[in-house]
């Protein structure tokens, strides 16, 4: 709809012909992540026995943190929380030790440089870094060492989540397969909503 109504609008043209383009090469892009499975597997099996897991992002990305905690609380069974990486220092920075894996979802976009804060906060405390990154970005690792940096490919900021998920989604089903659940058939979880 967004891209139907600016199409009368010259100035926001270019946009629009850069999202329109994105989009045709969206499902190329996911395909290239998924190249990237393994990786993702090796890390799943580091983080199978924790208890906890935190996912951060900003901007378009919060919407991947909270979908992505969802998918792994389904299927794995690890308490995961979603979280805005502007509110890291609001409560959930207390829980960040050696033990603790954090996922932070760092692509190149208009909150990249604000989401460097919650990225040496995370790694003054040692925690578990993980980071989904943009292609090629060697930037998002200086002065840390993350345990894992998945690279995904960069495409329209209002897109990106689509690229962004698919890494979080191959975490979840690899850390059930990993501590031995059905991911087919997980427990409590209705196939449909009936309220009454």
């Amino acid at each position: 709809i967004a891209l139907v109504l600016s199409q009368d609008s010259i100035s926001k043209q270019p946009r629009r012909k850069q999202i329109l383009a994105d989009l045709q090469r969206v499902p190329e892009l996911i395909k290239e992540v998924l190249t990237q499975d393994e990786q993702i597997k090796e890390f799943a099996k580091q983080i199978s026995e924790c208890r906890s897991l935190l996912v951060l992002g900003r901007g378009f990305q919060h919407g991947v943190c909270l979908e992505g905690a969802l998918k792994i609380k389904e299927i794995s069974y690890i308490h995961t929380e979603g979280i805005m990486a502007g509110e890291l220092k609001h409560g959930p920075l207390a829980l960040v030790d050696e033990a603790m894996p954090i996922i932070l979802i760092a692509t190149r976009d208009r909150t990249y440089s604000k989401v460097q804060n919650a990225k040496h906060q995370v790694h003054a405390r040692a925690g578990k870094l993980m980071l989904i990154c943009s292609k090629g970005d060697k930037e998002i690792q200086d002065g840390i060492s993350p345990q894992f940096c998945f690279e995904v490919p960069e495409v329209a900021d209002c897109l990106q989540v689509l690229v962004n998920i698919i890494p979080l989604q191959l975490l979840s089903f690899h850390l059930a397969v990993a501590r031995g659940y059905n991911v087919d058939q997980p427990r409590n979880l209705a196939k449909s909503v009936t309220v009454q």
